[in-house]
């Protein structure tokens, strides 16, 4: 039997406001790739959250669904039967999608080929998996910003009972061991306390 000479591009993790500002290059009116730092990305994967849901069932079977991972946001679409990969889908899951981009309308969007829910803990994972990949060397006024970005985080918070870190570590897109290392100096100053582990309060 003859070897198959064809190759399938790699799916790269990335988080969508990544996608976002990647550069799409087209071929004709069909995306041939989006180009990322040094990558030329066919192939994604995703996770995120599921924020809107939408089906078109009868003769033209259409279904959509918005993700969103905090950094961005970004449609996965299905057409036909393939409708069928969305019906046990809800607002709020938290999925892991691996697709090909797709361009229409100047709008880039996934074609799934794998679809699976997961703990809304893989977001975090993700995020400290791809934050482990970036240069973590932040100078003192960037570190300053980042440390006011947290204590206002906080304060925020005092009207819900405080904040969980990783919700902080999600939000502020600076590399996690930054954050935790600001969050405990804070910690130590007597700025905040954690009622319980993993959560934060005012103390001002």
């Amino acid at each position: 039997m003859a070897e198959q000479s064809y190759k399938r591009n790699i799916a790269y993790k990335l988080r969508i406001g990544s996608i976002a500002s990647g550069k799409p290059v087209m071929e004709g009116e069909r995306l041939k790739f989006l180009e990322q730092g040094e990558k030329q990305v066919v192939r994604v994967n995703v996770i995120a959250n599921i924020i809107d849901k939408y089906i078109q069932d009868g003769e033209k079977k259409f279904g959509s669904i918005t993700l969103d991972d905090a950094s961005g946001q970004i449609k996965v679409k299905v057409f036909g039967e393939e409708i069928e990969k969305f019906k046990e889908l809800n607002q709020g899951d938290t999925l892991l999608i691996v697709g090909l981009l797709r361009g229409w309308n100047n709008e880039i969007y996934i074609t799934p080929e794998i679809i699976k829910k997961k703990e809304p803990s893989y977001l975090l994972v993700r995020k400290l998996e791809l934050d482990a990949d970036q240069p973590k060397f932040l100078d003192k006024t960037t570190l300053l910003a980042v440390k006011d970005k947290i204590i206002g985080m906080v304060k925020e918070a005092e009207k819900d009972g405080g904040i969980q870190i990783d919700k902080i570590i999600l939000d502020l897109k600076e590399p996690p061991e930054v954050i935790n290392q600001e969050i405990k100096k804070l910690l130590e100053d007597g700025v905040a306390y954690e009622p319980r582990p993993g959560k934060l309060r005012y103390l001002g």
